[in-house]
């Protein structure tokens, strides 16, 4: 049986944003529960699921949907911001805008029903180093995770690439007892996942699961809307003329960016299509609106088609 390991120490939300610990690195920790208690899944098919974003913003695109899903069910998932995106911004930056970000997404995981981290690495400055590394897989063994999701390692962003760099170099590592000794390795390695990108070369990205998101996609969107910084600013390619000061112009900013947002989830379940047919059937396949999709990494635990079936069981 896989070891359970704690949690780390959770912040609260009374206390503010606090730092956290991890080696000899810093990081910002808020956590929030689900709204209401969650049926329990079994507690052998419970999973564990960590998922490794760049910006604070970044795991809630990638999987907010699918991660509502998991946790309806009783599953625990976690969110981590591997930088605090304190650039992300074309009007403010440095420590206002990361305590904002921050609050930002703790209330997005508070109504998806996940745990949200945010590490305290300034914004565009995150490098695949040892010590990085380390701190990846730390935070694996400590959700004791089942699956891992991040970014493709071929990305605009190099904080995109090297958050993916830094779990795929952990992808291993956290099953090995004498890296990192004071927390316990995994006894099974997780299955490694990449969420999808448009990205072609040098290889594109190719979906071994897509996943309808059609009953949760309006909560997916009211808690999405939640960052304002991000969306109805524009974040770091905003302008003031974006969201204005109106109540008239601020609701049809807010309009644009809802419908912006069911567009990527519909835009992914055409893309997918095929996928989605295989694994609805054609005539469930073929009526699915809105999806998230994954690709499986190559280094860590290579689930086969039925293992696919218990890690994504809706």
């Amino acid at each position: 049986m896989q070891r359970r390991i704690a949690p780390v120490a959770l912040a609260a939300l009374a206390a503010g944003l606090t730092g956290l610990v991890l080696g000899n690195f810093r990081a910002n920790q808020s956590t929030v529960e689900a709204a209401a208690p969650a049926p329990q899944a079994p507690a052998s098919d419970k999973l564990r699921i960590i998922v490794f974003g760049a910006h604070p913003d970044d795991a809630e695109f990638m999987t907010a949907g699918v991660a509502m899903k998991w946790a309806r069910l009783g599953h625990d998932v976690k969110f981590v911001s591997t930088t605090n995106g304190d650039i992300g911004h074309w009007q403010m930056a440095g420590g206002p805008l990361a305590h904002r970000r921050t609050r930002e997404v703790i209330e997005v995981a508070r109504r998806l029903g996940v745990t949200t981290q945010v590490l305290d690495i300034h914004d565009g400055e995150i490098m695949p180093t040892l010590e990085n590394r380390k701190i990846i897989t730390r935070l694996i063994r400590d959700w004791n995770a089942d699956v891992v999701i991040t970014h493709r390692p071929n990305d605009y962003h190099p904080d995109h690439r090297y958050t993916s760099i830094l779990v795929q170099d952990s992808a291993f590592m956290v099953t090995v007892p004498f890296f990192c000794p004071d927390v316990p390795a995994l006894q099974t390695n997780p299955v490694f996942l990449y969420s999808s990108d448009r990205f072609e070369r040098p290889n594109p990205f190719r979906p071994d699961v897509a996943v309808s998101i059609d009953d949760v996609i309006e909560p997916t969107v009211d808690a999405l809307m939640v960052m304002v910084s991000q969306l109805h600013e524009g974040g770091a390619n905003g302008h003031a003329g974006l969201y204005p000061e109106d109540p008239a112009g601020r609701k049809q900013r807010e309009e644009q960016v809802r419908k912006n947002l069911l567009g990527r989830y519909a835009a992914l379940a055409d893309r997918f299509r095929p996928v989605l047919i295989e694994r609805y059937g054609k005539t469930q396949g073929s009526q699915v609106r809105y999806a998230q999709a994954f690709e499986i990494c190559e280094y860590g635990r290579r689930p086969d088609k039925e293992e696919l079936k218990r890690i994504f069981p809706f």
